[in-house]
């Protein structure tokens, strides 16, 4: 199923709704048919799976015209942002965070708002969205879009979705949670709702933020099979 830019929408649009039926009422109905864990794992193996299919659409999809000009200065978009979504990325997977699967039992009334919830509860999400959004404009063909544009599409949707799922499932905890962050990266600190924890953040998640982005960089020809460098 793939060698065309139609098969990466196809992948794309299944990838798309793996991830959004979870935000309705077939989520619980299918938890309480098989349990919370197999449902999880179910769910890991499938969207791996069509991620799988949709990165082979995407590398064996034949080139087609772009569908915007590629402009010099598009090149340089991934360089700078990237960054950013690298350190997000490792400080969202190495934080205490509520809105990150099976985190709920562990959310209580006194949970405290430290580290980079202070800056947004969704650090890893955004590391998505920064790194489909950043690769858009230097890819201007179709496949690219139907790829960087829906996985960067299902990050900010996501959002919402477990906002509002996580209300459900940790309660009355939820809504004080949801007064000291935001989703906008700053916008709680913006508003003086929250002060960032800059301490908390660690200059060692900057760092190792930094060295997953050149780790990046050094295998960016060899796995994807362009070069990030303009």
């Amino acid at each position: 199923m793939t060698g065309t830019s139609d098969h990466v929408l196809y992948a794309a649009i299944v990838f798309l709704a793996i991830h959004l039926l979870p935000g309705t009422p077939l989520r619980a109905r299918a938890v309480r048919a098989i349990g919370e864990g197999p449902y999880r794992g179910l769910f890991s193996l499938l969207s791996a799976a069509v991620l799988v299919w949709m990165v082979m659409a995407y590398n064996d999809a034949a080139p087609e015209a772009p569908l915007w000009p590629q402009a010099p200065w598009a090149r340089y978009v991934p360089l700078v942002v990237m960054p950013f979504a690298s350190i997000l990325f490792v400080a969202g997977l190495t934080s205490r965070n509520p809105s990150m699967a099976g985190m709920e039992r562990a959310v209580d009334p006194q949970f405290a708002v430290a580290g980079i919830l202070t800056v947004t509860r969704h650090p890893v999400l955004w590391s998505f969205a920064l790194w489909g959004f950043a690769h858009l404009p230097s890819n201007g063909d179709r496949a690219s879009l139907w790829l960087f544009g829906s996985l960067a599409l299902l990050a900010l949707t996501g959002m919402a979705i477990i906002d509002r799922r996580k209300g459900d499932e940790i309660g009355a905890a939820w809504g004080p949670i949801l007064m000291r962050t935001s989703a906008i990266p700053f916008l709680a600190a913006l508003q003086g709702r929250t002060k960032v924890d800059w301490r908390g953040i660690g200059l060692w998640r900057a760092l190792l933020g930094l060295f997953l982005y050149a780790l990046i960089l050094g295998g960016h020809r060899h796995v994807f099979g362009v070069s990030p460098w303009p």
